[in-house]
């Protein structure tokens, strides 16, 4: 076969072309910024559009160091650099050299305005935000049914929690036919009662994620009675159902996070209350029961058995110190009786008669104690030891003490 070319030698041949062309050498070309990424090397990856195509551009960290702005999504920009082909991949891009500012793009002036009116008419306002509920049973997801972000919603909910439902409403994100699709999903699933909603998509370019500017989509999403969580592209993208939806996430795998309450959490919660309670509950029974001790001792203490057995142990007491006091009192009154019967027998009469004494009565039994009662003649009754003798008197004789002790001292 003749004329047969390698796809390196087509590929050089084109970038030959391109290089010769004395117009795409030097060319300016203006519109919009989309897909801006400032690499790591320092190089400057965008893409410049307009309503009917759109170019790869480049501008290398050399020339970027001489950008006096910030490049961002939706400017509307004008880029001086030139037209080639990257050899290896067979792709033309444009290599910008200078990018200046041309005002904002359309597609920015648009959301901007739309914006303003939909703020102005309250469908951003705070009290109008539905709260997220902690633990659901079942979740809407209105999404492509392929890609990167049904996934991970997925991956995300059957790790967390593989008990919620998911119900997935396979919508159209991109394209002319987005918007009703996003709409139709959205009221589908609250006829279905879903507990909460996901409403969103991977990341793209400002066009790709436009069918989330649209008007009708953000009404639908205010309009909905289930809360909404938008979850469109990455986390420095922004649209206008990010400010209308109860919950802004800002990836699809982080609303699932917000949406699915982690099981595992809420398993060691419990575990930790339950603990906590037991604990708890240890404390209030040692407490009880100590308590319950403690009237049990008291009880004992106060009980009529009790009682009875300590009056019972006084009364003892107190008849034991009775009758001890009792033996003492006797033992004094029997030595005062001993006293007694001594002194009373020294005194007794009939001692007296034992001793040789006698007892003198009159005829009258009157007591003769003095000579001048008794005269000769008068009888008298004598008492001695051992009985009663008549006597008559034949003579009285007075004498004195003196004399009788003198008489006792002589017979002595």
């Amino acid at each position: 076969m003749k004329n047969v070319y390698s796809v390196g030698q087509v590929n050089a041949y084109i970038r030959n072309m391109f290089s010769q062309d004395f117009l795409l050498r030097s060319i300016s070309v203006r519109g919009e910024v989309s897909n801006c990424k400032y690499h790591s090397s320092g190089h400057l990856y965008f893409t410049l559009k307009d309503e009917r195509a759109a170019v790869a551009c480049v501008m290398f960290a050399g020339y970027r160091k001489r950008l006096s702005f910030r490049l961002e999504e939706g400017m509307q920009v004008v880029v001086q650099g030139s037209v080639e082909v990257y050899e290896r991949d067979g792709k033309y891009q444009l290599y910008a050299k200078e990018i200046l500012l041309d005002g904002a793009g359309y597609l920015y002036e648009k959301f901007e305005r739309l914006k303003r009116s939909l703020e102005e008419r309250g469908l951003f306002a705070p009290e109008y935000k539905r709260p997220i509920p902690a633990y659901i049973r079942t979740l809407g997801v209105v999404t492509a049914p392929t890609g990167a972000a049904v996934r991970d919603i997925i991956n995300i909910t059957r790790r967390r929690n593989p008990y919620v439902q998911i119900i997935l409403y396979p919508a159209v994100v991109q394209g002319d036919q987005a918007v009703p699709s996003i709409v139709n999903g959205i009221r589908a699933l609250e006829r279905l009662g879903v507990d909460v909603m996901i409403v969103g998509r991977g990341g793209g370019s400002m066009e790709d994620l436009w069918a989330f500017n649209e008007e009708a989509v953000a009404q639908a999403v205010f309009d909905c009675a289930v809360p909404v969580i938008s979850a469109v592209g990455h986390e420095t993208d922004t649209t206008i159902i990010d400010f209308v939806s109860d919950l802004r996430a800002p990836t699809p795998s982080a609303a699932a996070e917000l949406a699915v309450y982690d099981v595992r959490q809420l398993l060691e919660f419990l575990e930790d209350r339950k603990e906590g309670l037991n604990r708890r509950l240890r404390a209030v029974l040692n407490r009880d029961r100590l308590r319950l001790q403690h009237a049990a001792r008291s009880l004992q203490h106060l009980s009529p058995a009790n009682r009875i057995r300590e009056r019972r142990m006084t009364c003892i007491r107190l008849e034991e110190g009775l009758q001890a006091a009792m033996k003492r009192v006797l033992e004094l009154g029997r030595n005062r009786l001993r006293l007694y019967a001594e002194t009373l027998k020294g005194l007794s009469p009939l001692d007296k008669l034992a001793q040789g004494f006698s007892h003198v009565e009159d005829e009258a039994g009157r007591t003769v104690s003095d000579i001048g009662r008794i005269a000769p003649g008068d009888l008298l009754s004598i008492y001695v030891k051992n009985g009663r003798a008549l006597a008559e008197v034949k003579e009285t004789s007075p004498w004195s003490p003196q004399e009788v002790g003198k008489g006792e001292r002589d017979a002595g």
